[in-house]
């Protein structure tokens, strides 16, 4: 049996990352070119999907070649199996507050609304990330999302979504990792109203099953999954719309201080399913880079102006699914 690799925390978190490239459907892992090219494939793959690749990240990649051998690499799940440190568990939710790319605290009345750039933050673990949506109606004026009970169609169960925060209570966030088969961003996004409506140009196609079951559900935006049609009511906590899932999105509770305008990133809900692949939320490949292991990031209020030194967690852009017009 091959011995285990024993590696740092940031290298782990980089193998988490490109496995789960790696098994995504639209990212799949090509294991017959593997074969053929040897390691200038699985560089270049890195690199696209998971980089940029640094020299350490090329060097750890070449001692994973050398320990567990091309075959073992190709098949991707022994890789994962391999590594060490196992899973990392929370004691509790941390209380994040949400910030732009540079740690300045972002105002939730700066958060656009309706805006079909998927923006996202992690939470409550390094991968976890989460779609940070500010509702509203056609006219892209912010609309309160009420509390709702979720349906969890896997079980029959039920939880409930205690709503939006901010100035309108409009502003939600959900798991942005699809709970059928873990696909991301841009393959999970946001349909605004305006993109919610019947024969308009879109890039993806809106099965008209999953239109139809929007509409009857009273939500005038989705949002759908487009590896396998997996449709969420972000109206009504991300239930569930149409399947193949059988989950709803996980949601992540917010909290807004209507002093300073700023949003925090709490807790999840125990009772609702886990992110895609999580046996619980409290469990992860790894802590948030500025989780403070010594505090667990408890409860913080910051003041006007003030900027975070740990805990809080960068609001960032994947980009505009619809820029490019029909597809």
């Amino acid at each position: 049996m091959k011995d285990k690799i024993i590696i740092k925390r940031s290298d782990f978190i980089f193998a988490k990352r490109l496995l789960w490239k790696m098994r995504n459907p639209r990212t799949r892992f090509d294991e017959k070119k593997f074969m053929k090219e040897g390691k200038d494939y699985l560089f270049n793959y890195a690199d696209e999907n998971a980089g940029p690749l640094d020299p350490n990240r090329r060097a750890f990649l070449k001692g994973v070649l050398v320990v567990l051998g091309v075959a073992a690499v190709a098949s991707a799940v022994p890789l994962v199996n391999s590594l060490n440190p196992s899973v990392v568990t929370l004691k509790k939710f941390p209380w994040m507050i949400i910030t732009d790319a540079d740690g300045n605290p972002i105002e939730a009345s700066a958060v656009q609304v309706n805006d079909p750039t998927i923006m996202l933050f992690q939470y409550p673990m390094l991968g976890d990330i989460t779609f940070l949506i500010n509702m509203g109606d056609e006219n892209n004026k912010p609309v309160k999302i009420p509390p709702t009970s979720v349906l969890i169609p896997q079980t029959g169960k039920t939880y409930l979504f205690p709503g939006g925060v901010g100035p309108y209570d409009s502003i939600v966030a959900y798991s942005a990792i699809c709970q059928h088969l873990g696909c991301e961003p841009p393959e999970i996004h946001f349909y605004p109203p305006q993109y919610f409506k019947p024969n308009m140009p879109t890039p993806d196609f809106i099965p008209p099953s999953a239109y139809q079951a929007g509409v009857s559900a009273g939500a005038k935006s989705i949002i759908h999954c487009d590896c396998h049609g997996s449709t969420y009511d972000p109206w009504k906590g991300a239930a569930v719309v149409t399947g193949p899932t059988v989950r709803p999105l996980p949601y992540v509770q917010l909290y807004w201080d209507s002093t300073t305008d700023y949003l925090y990133a709490v807790s999840m809900n125990v009772h609702a399913p886990p992110i895609m692949d999580h046996t619980s939320d409290l469990e992860g490949a790894a802590y948030l880079d500025t989780y403070d292991e010594s505090t667990g990031c408890p409860k913080l209020i910051l003041s006007k102006g003030q900027k975070p030194q740990n805990c809080y967690t960068p609001l960032t852009s994947d980009g505009n699914t619809f820029a490019g017009g029909s597809g």
